[in-house]
């Protein structure tokens, strides 16, 4: 009964939500086709239209390459080009989100913060990267902090089996934020566990994003887990019209056990992510186990979100767990470190970056998506050049065959550089890792893209001088022997996909 119940609601709504959106297209190609006087006067407003939102792109705040993509796309198609901007970017309450989500962060700045002395002795420890953990760390927020083991999983597979684990032990509260949660293996054991502990008067919270889930959950989905003592909330509901920051979704992926516990990384709650279910072949994933001291930063990234979401003030003190942790209870540091598009700080970027920079002797990249800017390449390829053996491995089997063709057009350039590209033959890889030098490596969910980069809500672990480090580098390593090395014959090119991914270059922005 609940699965016709669940398949009803997601029919009736989608079939709403895409009627709704194609009959605004539909009405836009009409008006650009037709030849009546009404549709004449109809493309004259949208050309001067066109022009004033020309002017507004312009003037406002963000990357260069994202502004202009979206004008040649409007003065290509003014009507076509002007409605997807407003459809896809147009805010109605950005200033209510902005200031709230403003008064959240300053309300939670100094309660991130446990012991003392673990910036200088971090600095300390590696001075080589002392400026970044100084920008995290006194900058933008995120403090870093010691007594913290990092257990880090090459596969979905065993962080699964290790975040049931952990869950079963939950005592005080469990907090889930993911992009993705799909009905099935992997989802359904997670479930049971959350049932029982919130049966036990376990808090359990669950944050999704709802495009994220447009067509995996149905729309009633939080008030279903309502019925088992379980607090739900779809992130920026999506919705036909304009709508407030309708364009930036919530791609982390956090799961905090009682503050002391947490999961970070690349990996959806979803079956593919731990191989039950085959899509694009083998799905190669990675994530962190973070135990200890680095748990509550994260901790308290999500409940910034919740606040965000639900609009309702808690006291995040009362969350805080007491860290009775002996002194050297792990080697090294970490650092959790989140980004979002209302503060205008590209914190995941300028972590890739300034990794990038201070790297001496390699430097190891997976992602699933190479979609960059001007900055980021010549970051890549100046270390090249300079020395560093950099590595970067990506899909052998693409998502999306656009994106993936959009991917292997940056291939050329950078291999001409001296970076090393490989594929990963078996399927797809979808880790967002970064390590160098044996000292430090970032596991988390920013992809080397547009949208990771610059759009949507992000989360990651900036790991120093931890044993993991090692781990994440030994993994890299065997990865590669089940990759392909695409070598610059391989990157040669006929006129017409020449031409393709020349014009996907030109759109990458708003891929």
């Amino acid at each position: 009964m609940f699965k016709q119940r669940w398949f009803r609601s997601l029919f009736i709504r989608r079939a709403i939500v895409f009627i709704l959106v194609l009959v605004q297209f539909l009405y836009l190609i009409y008006a650009l086709i037709s030849s009546s006087i009404t549709s004449n006067f109809i493309n004259a407003a949208f050309s001067f239209l066109s022009l004033c939102i020309s002017f507004v792109i312009v003037v406002r705040p963000g990357h260069s390459s994202y502004k202009l993509a979206w004008i040649f796309l409007i003065f290509l198609s003014p009507i076509l080009g002007t409605g997807m901007y407003l459809f896809f970017n147009h805010q109605i309450t950005p200033r209510i989100t902005d200031k709230k989500y403003m008064e959240i962060l300053k309300k939670t700045k100094g309660i991130k913060t446990v012991g003392e002395g673990s910036l200088s002795n971090a600095k300390l420890t590696a001075p080589n990267h002392a400026r970044l953990v100084s920008y995290l760390d006194e900058h933008s927020g995120f403090p870093v902090y010691k007594n913290t083991d990092v257990k880090y999983f090459p596969l979905g597979e065993f962080k699964w089996e290790a975040m049931l684990d952990e869950l079963k032990k939950a005592e005080k509260y469990i907090f889930l934020e993911y992009f993705i949660i799909q009905e099935g293996v992997f989802w359904d054991s997670i479930l049971e566990i959350l049932k029982e502990k919130a049966k036990a008067g376990v808090k359990v919270r669950i944050l999704y994003d709802d495009f994220g889930c447009f067509f995996l959950l149905p729309s009633n989905y939080p008030k279903k887990l309502k019925e088992y003592g379980i607090e739900c909330v779809a992130f920026n509901p999506f919705r036909p019209f304009l709508s407030s920051i309708q364009n930036n979704r919530d791609h982390r992926k956090i799961c905090s056990i009682d503050g002391k516990v947490c999961f970070t990384g690349g990996i959806n709650l979803a079956d593919e992510y731990v191989n039950e279910k085959v899509r694009h072949g083998h799905w190669k994933d990675t994530a962190v186990m973070l135990t200890g001291e680095a748990a509550w930063g994260m901790t308290v990234m999500f409940l910034e979100m919740w606040e965000l979401s639900t609009l309702k003030t808690e006291n995040i003190k009362d969350y805080m767990p007491d860290f009775s942790l002996p002194e050297g209870f792990a080697e090294g540091f970490v650092q959790p470190y989140c980004d979002t598009p209302i503060d205008k700080e590209n914190v995941g970027e300028n972590v890739y970056l300034k990794i990038i920079q201070n790297t001496k002797n390699y430097l190891y990249i997976n992602t699933p998506y190479l979609i960059i800017d001007e900055v980021m390449s010549h970051s890549l390829a100046l270390a090249a050049k300079s020395g560093v053996d950099v590595k970067i491995t990506t899909p052998g089997i693409g998502d999306k065959w656009f994106v993936h063709e959009t991917t292997r057009s940056y291939y050329r350039d950078l291999i001409n550089s001296g970076v090393e590209i490989y594929e990963y033959e078996k399927g797809f890889n979808h880790a967002k890792t970064f390590v160098s030098d044996d000292e430090i490596a970032t596991v988390g969910t920013t992809n080397l893209d547009f949208r990771s980069l610059y759009l949507h809500f992000e989360c990651g672990a900036l790991i120093i001088k931890s044993p993991a480090i090692q781990d994440i580098k030994n993994d890299y390593i065997e990865t590669l022997k089940k990759c392909k090395r695409i070598s610059f014959e391989d990157c040669k090119r006929n006129i017409p996909r020449k031409l393709l991914q020349n014009i996907l270059r030109l759109f990458a922005p708003l891929l």
